[in-house]
């Protein structure tokens, strides 16, 4: 058993006649493995089958025959011991798709496979239950047998889907011993079903609220090009609060007209529980889910689902993008400027660019939706790559907030406080008049930073070159890299002093102590990623602000988007400078996105909008930007700026990050792979040097940073240049091309 297109040429020539073919194997090998096709057994590539690999037994994908690859001698390889039901062979697309994204993003082709091929349990024959259907009869039965609960059992039952004894309990209003009673009585008829639930088909005819012309003319385009099934990227430009969800719906609406299933890409599974609202509203059911919060039932219900066919729209997160769609008609990905589509681990990928990819495979039109684009997107729209529709104005007539800035140099806040009396003041008016506000910080926990008043002990990760964040409602210091977790000390590490410890700068916690300091009345809550565990807890927070049984919130990003609360009319932003810090290319762009967001959730009913900034630095092009309201403007200023250096999109960026466990040999590795690097017209390699976190989950960490003009093929030059060096296999190198994190 060898790979069939790295394997070495044989002395033996091969023998032609078995039946052979290759296999992609979820594992991180570097492509596809030979196996021979038993007697009597048939595969076609995309096929899902069970092969040995060493000791144990792996499934994976028959995959395409290679040209040019170096046929293996037959008597060296292992049969294929298995092979599933055919009703969920990888298509043709996904596997283009997993060759496409392993070849870009320089991941071990087997690694994306891994991605596509849902839980491990999922081709397995499924499991069946007891259910019931009425025995033929039963409704002729006489008065005295057919009490009214048993009538309404019959009547749950009148769509002749069968159900077990507790949903059908639950349905019918009464207790399962009913149930048995009228299985005793002959009324009902034992039968064996699948334990997936049959999926409810979204209703596409439901009549649509009325929209005004810009969006009905923006639905009119992209559910025209739905129905021509042709590829299609359109860039959907609206300002908060435009409709712009209401018109990719209408879009959803012509491809379950036409038979066709429907993907939708959200950065944040807080987003979620309000998408599936409005979803459920406009179309009477809820769509398919697909994020990690789902359990490991639904996701193979799911994966199953839609690979039938049977689930015609689904939501979720990056992952989804690799869901086995036989019938996709169109992609949507909301808030498509988001960070969060950016996979750090594993297979670093890019879900927003990889979705283009899928749409531009499988011919289908792609919605990339924001207020705020990405400067990629926007490129593309200029060169003309995308289709770009504009909605410039709020729908229902809803003015944009104005924005106005908190100089702390001079409106400076009380000592051990963050919030500047003119927030205060404001905050005070919104209350008086029974609206909302929220307060936004960027930062979870109690306080970034702990020291020891005494000795300035600063309390570090062990695994991590990052400070331990105080949660104080948790009792917990807290990384947020890698996770650890630790009581706060009584006595100081270093000195040994008692209770000396102090948090240094605000989380969102330490800005709600402050809320309820000055203002004891007020209903206030929090609204971050560690208070709030999963979709239903983030749905009931919403309700709770919907219903104006909160009159303050306090949150991080996973408020800043998405939300719509009528009353709230104040959005205060505690530290506007925040992102702008670290030398990011991207952290101007990244922070006007995020305030730009947060501070559409001001006004968006019939009451205007106000939005304080509070910053250090009023003259910085962002704050300018977002008093003015002009968006573009600040936009073009950066796009020139990325033109000007060569930055993407107009130039080409790949990361390189060597890790060990040991110091020495991950400074011994980066040297030896520095010593390798390519020395080519177009391509500037920066580095190595220690990345800004040095230390990440224990092990030691150093960084390339590899730019090149816009026309050089990056991979292609990576491949070159780490072909030639070996390194031992306690160091781990990790390619990010277009990377987003530089920490």
């Amino acid at each position: 058993m060898l790979r069939s297109s790295t394997s070495s040429a044989s002395a033996v020539v091969p023998d032609p006649s078995p039946c052979r073919v290759r296999v992609l194997l979820p594992v991180p090998l570097d492509g596809p493995l030979d196996y021979l096709v038993p007697e009597g057994m048939s595969v076609e590539p995309g096929s899902f089958v069970r092969v040995p690999l060493g000791q144990r037994s792996v499934t994976g994908v028959v995959w395409d025959a290679a040209e040019g690859a170096e046929p293996v001698d037959a008597a060296r390889l292992k049969p294929i011991a298995e092979i599933y039901p055919a009703a969920h062979a990888l298509s043709t697309v996904m596997r283009r798709l997993v060759d496409w994204v392993a070849a870009y993003t320089l991941a071990p082709p087997g690694a994306v496979l891994r991605m596509a091929m849902g839980p491990s349990d999922t081709l397995l024959p499924e499991t069946e239950r007891v259910a019931f259907l009425p025995a033929p009869g039963a409704n002729e039965a006489s008065a005295r047998i057919l009490t009214a609960a048993r009538r309404r059992v019959l009547a749950v039952l009148e769509d002749g889907v069968p159900l077990g004894a507790t949903l059908l309990a639950q349905e019918a209003g009464c207790s399962p011993g009913v149930v048995r009673g009228m299985v005793t009585a002959g009324l009902l008829s034992e039968v064996a079903a699948p334990t997936r639930k049959i999926r409810p088909v979204p209703d596409g005819d439901l009549p649509f609220p009325p929209l005004s012309a810009d969006q009905e003319q923006a639905a009119s385009a992209i559910s025209e090009a739905v129905r021509a099934g042709r590829f299609e990227p359109f860039l959907l430009d609206g300002v908060t609060g435009s409709g712009k969800t209401e018109v990719y719906f209408r879009a959803i609406a012509a491809a379950l007209a036409d038979g066709r299933q429907s993907l939708v890409l959200l950065p944040e599974i807080a987003l979620s529980a309000q998408w599936h609202r409005r979803f459920e509203a406009q179309f009477g059911c809820r769509a398919a889910a697909w994020h990690s919060d789902v359990s490991a039932a639904e996701r193979r219900a799911v994966w199953r689902d839609v690979s039938e066919g049977k689930a015609r729209v689904v939501v979720g997160a990056r992952s989804a993008l690799f869901l086995p769609f036989p019938a996709l008609g169109l992609i949507v990905v909301d808030e498509e400027h988001d960070g969060s589509f950016k996979q750090e681990d594993g297979v670093i990928y890019q879900a927003r660019d990889m979705a283009v990819v899928r749409a531009s495979l499988e011919k289908v039109p792609i919605v990339l939706a924001s207020a705020t684009p990405s400067l990629e997107s926007l490129v593309n729209a200029e060169r003309g790559r995308y289709r770009r529709i504009v909605l410039a104005d709020r729908h229902g007539g809803a003015q944009l907030p104005t924005v106005d800035l908190i100089d702390l140099r001079v409106d400076r806040p009380a000592r051990q406080r963050f919030l500047a009396p003119t927030l205060i003041a404001a905050i005070e008016a919104v209350l008086a008049k029974g609206e909302q506000a929220m307060l936004f910080l960027n930062r979870r926990g109690y306080a970034p930073l702990t020291l020891c008043r005494r000795c300035g002990h600063r309390l570090q990760c062990p695994n991590c070159t990052a400070w331990l964040v105080e949660h104080r409602l948790l009792r917990r210091l807290v990384c947020h890299h890698c996770g650890h977790e630790a009581r706060p000390p009584e006595h100081c590490p270093s000195c040994d002093e008692a209770h000396s410890f102090a948090a240094c700068g605000p989380g969102v916690e330490r800005v709600a102590e402050e809320v309820e300091i000055c203002f004891p009345t007020a209903r206030t809550a929090v609204m971050a990623s560690d208070t709030l565990l999963g979709p239903r807890a983030v749905s009931d927070l919403v309700e709770q602000v919907n219903d104006h049984a909160l009159d303050i919130l306090i949150g991080t990003q996973i408020m800043a988007k998405g939300h719509h609360f009528p009353l709230l009319t104040l959005v205060g932003v505690v530290d506007a400078d925040l992102g702008l810090a670290g030398g990011d290319l991207r952290a101007a762009e990244r922070t006007y996105q995020m305030l730009h967001q947060v501070s559409g959730r001001a006004g968006r009913a019939d009451r205007p909008g106000r939005v304080l900034l509070q910053t250090y630095d009023p003259d910085h092009p962002v704050m300018q930007a977002l008093t003015r309201g002009d968006r573009d403007g600040f936009l073009a200023l950066e796009i020139e700026e990325r033109r000007k250096h060569g930055w993407p999109p107009f130039g080409r960026l790949a990361a390189m990050i060597v890790t060990a466990a040991d110091q020495d040999e991950a400074d011994q590795a980066a040297a030896a792979v520095a010593r390798a690097a390519p020395h080519l017209r177009g391509v500037t390699v920066l580095g190595p040097a220690p990345a800004p976190l040095a230390v990440l989950r224990g092990r030691h960490r150093r960084r390339f940073l590899i730019k090149a003009e816009k026309l050089v093929n990056i991979q292609a030059v990576l491949r070159q240049w780490l072909y030639g060096v070996r390194l031992p296999s306690t160091v781990r190198v990790q390619i990010d091309i277009d990377p987003y994190s530089f920490i």
